[in-house]
């Protein structure tokens, strides 16, 4: 017997079907992010890198994408070895400008043409986020909470023009954008003054919406932060402000795994927003003792966060996608480690005896709620996860390292 009829038995006797698990996760897509393979660089000129924001990448690893061609051949190749489907999310500043020189809150759904015919040729989705970060007018850490209403205009324009841009996206792809919006506004000190800040932002995030689009184009979602580099102390966009915001407007609410105190559970958020607001945006990332957004691995907190959106039913009103930049080891890497821990976190999810251990719930029996719970952690995933990868025609185990050694050979060491 395969290991993986072994496997499909022993589930079965906790009254679990393999085939309908494997079948879910297939189709929840993953949303990959452009900025891993260039350290949150850009396009925008030709020596464009990471600054302010109160976000940082370390690390300088040979081999980084050069320009949205590389960028592209590498993203292609991570995909190659992720299995199941996926989308990508792509940043403001990775416009393809071609040597024009326009400011972004000009950009037209014509600068990101070149995204969009390469999603289309690989049948994927995009997903958009305006960039409030690296440039001139953000140096000062605030953006749509500016005290300078010139400088807000600017930034409010560039949302508007995301939105735009992003229902293109929508459009031409036959897939809903979901458009992300955070900015890195806040204090490294202690503020006099909380409240002017939050009405500045609320005024500019309202004349960004004021316009409806066509939710099958493109749908919203606000994202909080803690803390940042450089805003450690006061934060304009808290998650109560943008849960308050959300809730009232209507809009997807952007949960960030690594914006949250290292005490909250991210997870428990997730039953409870959704009571409110439609839809969610989960941002899987890793923060360890602060938003360093580490590579996703097979942790607790990414399994609770999966199990939370199975076990509540939530996976056609949550969107996932990875964000994390690490300039520390192979790029191409990172990606794949991050996806497919994700994925890994989503089918233990599936796998998961929910009918017993519910109905143990519902009848008072928390002791076999609690073993059945631990019974499954032992359960042979691996069979079934090795089985899912080789359906999708994806290197099973840790056989897709070999290939992207042999891309670090004879691709990335050429970039030196």
């Amino acid at each position: 017997m395969s290991t993986y009829l072994a496997a499909q038995s022993a589930y079965a006797d906790l009254g679990v079907d393999t085939e309908a698990a494997l079948k879910r996760l297939a189709e929840i897509p993953i949303s990959l992010h452009c900025w891993q393979g260039d350290d949150v660089g850009g396009s925008e000129h030709p020596d464009a890198t990471l600054t302010g924001g109160g976000i940082q990448t370390t690390g300088n690893y040979p081999g980084k994408a050069r320009n949205l061609d590389e960028l592209r051949a590498d993203i292609d190749k991570a995909s190659s070895l992720i299995p199941g489907s996926k989308r990508l999310n792509v940043h403001a500043c990775y416009a393809d400008l071609g040597g024009e020189k326009v400011d972004r809150n000009a950009y037209e759904p014509r600068h990101f043409q070149s995204w969009i015919d390469w999603a289309k040729t690989r049948n994927l989705g995009l997903d958009f986020n305006p960039s409030y970060f690296s440039h001139p007018l953000a140096a000062d850490g605030f953006t749509l909470s500016h005290p300078d209403a010139g400088v807000r205009q600017f930034w409010i324009e560039h949302g508007i023009a995301s939105r735009k841009i992003a229902a293109d996206m929508g459009r031409q792809l036959g897939t809903k954008t979901v458009t992300n919006f955070w900015i890195p506004d806040g204090y490294k000190d202690i503020p006099a003054d909380r409240v002017a800040p939050r009405k500045r932002l609320e005024a500019s995030l309202d004349a960004i919406f004021a316009v409806p689009i066509d939710p099958a184009q493109n749908v919203d979602a606000v994202e909080s932060k803690l803390f940042g580099i450089g805003s450690e102390s006061y934060v304009v966009g808290s998650h109560e402000f943008y849960m308050g915001y959300a809730v009232k407007n209507q809009k997807l609410l952007c949960l960030d795994a690594g914006h949250f105190h290292p005490t909250e559970t991210l997870a428990d958020k997730i039953s409870s927003v959704l009571q409110f607001v439609p839809e969610i945006l989960l941002h899987v990332s890793r923060g360890v003792r602060w938003d360093s957004d580490h590579v996703v691995i097979l942790d607790d907190a990414t399994r609770a966060m999966m199990e939370e959106v199975v076990r509540g039913g939530f996976i056609e009103r949550t969107h996932i996608g990875l964000d994390f930049f690490d300039a520390s080891i192979n790029r191409i890497a990172a990606w794949v480690i991050g996806a497919r821990a994700t994925l890994k976190a989503l089918l233990l999810a599936l796998l998961e005896p929910s009918a017993s251990i519910r109905e143990a719930e519902v009848a008072g029996d928390f002791a076999t709620r609690l073993a059945l719970l631990e019974e499954a952690k032992t359960l042979p995933f691996a069979a079934v996860w090795n089985e899912f990868c080789a359906r999708q025609n994806v290197p099973v185990g840790a056989a897709w390292l070999g290939e992207v050694k042999c891309y670090e050979q004879s691709v990335l060491a050429k970039r030196q």
